[in-house]
């Protein structure tokens, strides 16, 4: 049996991975700062700010998947948010690489692309957009999202530790598709993550894979639903919202994902399975 430690298992995803993890016969620590509402395996209060609780949180582990993380911009002043976020993640790839871990998982975001908290109004150079769009946050939440992935690349010269960084869209949990009706219809609402998410339950499978993986270096992979949020089709949606985009990299026909996650699948052959449109009834507009 393989033991991974899962940092941040006690948030809005970090049980799902747990599970995922625990139901393919992995031995699982959780290390968080608090305990989780539901506990699904051992947790160790563990503060990623200090280098030496990491070091003795991972040890023995054949795996880290690092969850934990201030999730958004803007929730604490940019400087806290990115010194935890920077930090935290050094000290994780840092203690794994010295620890002869083979491999890591961290969590990046499709925020890194710039979009999402751009106060500018930034529009996607071109869609879907994938791992090769330009990079160009304007929030330090989005910044400490590439720094992770530059230190990711590092380390993986340094150790050959594998690490894969999942740039993952709105992680949407099986209680949350009941918020889908109010804004199904309104391309106003989530259009700076260009109406993307993904399930919490195929983010997680993502996750396993990604650890399941072998020669993959150091990679960052998009992770998203298959098609958008929304009840309006795609090319609609982008006509509306962003009508100076003109580059289309797909024939956009229905309601097609702006994050493409078709990299992912190649590597890791992973595949989302949950759909929005199994779990909510649409609402007639």
């Amino acid at each position: 049996m393989k033991k991974v430690v899962v940092t941040g298992g006690s948030g809005l995803l970090g049980p799902w991975v747990i599970k995922e993890f625990l139901n393919h016969g992995y031995e699982v620590v959780n290390a968080d700062v608090k305990h989780p509402n539901e506990p699904l395996c051992k947790t160790i209060i563990t503060d990623l700010q200090n280098l030496g609780e990491v070091y003795g949180v991972l040890a023995g582990a054949d795996a880290v998947v690092h969850l934990a993380a201030i999730p958004v911009a803007y929730s604490h002043p940019n400087e806290v948010t990115f010194q935890n976020n920077v930090m935290s993640n050094y000290h994780i790839l840092e203690a794994a690489g010295n620890l002869g871990i083979k491999k890591a998982v961290i969590t990046s975001s499709e925020s890194s692309y710039g979009i999402v908290f751009s106060k500018q109004g930034l529009a996607p150079q071109y869609v879907p957009i994938d791992e090769e769009h330009p990079q160009l946050p304007e929030d330090s939440y989005g910044l400490s999202k590439i720094v992770n992935e530059q230190n990711a690349e590092m380390i993986h010269r340094r150790t050959g530790m594998q690490v894969v960084s999942l740039r993952l869209g709105n992680v949407i949990t099986p209680e949350m598709y009941q918020n889908f009706p109010g804004f199904i219809h309104d391309p106003e609402q989530r259009k700076t993550i260009l109406w993307s998410y993904i399930d919490a339950r195929d983010a997680a499978a993502a996750y396993r894979l990604a650890v399941e993986a072998d020669e993959l270096g150091s990679v960052a992979l998009n992770i998203a639903a298959n098609e958008t949020s929304m009840d309006i089709p795609s090319k609609e949606l982008m006509e509306k919202v962003y009508p100076e985009v003109t580059d289309f990299r797909i024939n956009l026909t229905g309601f097609e994902s702006l994050l493409s996650s078709e990299k992912a699948k190649k590597l890791l052959n992973w595949e989302p399975i949950h759909s929005w449109r199994q779990y909510v009834k649409i609402p007639i507009s």
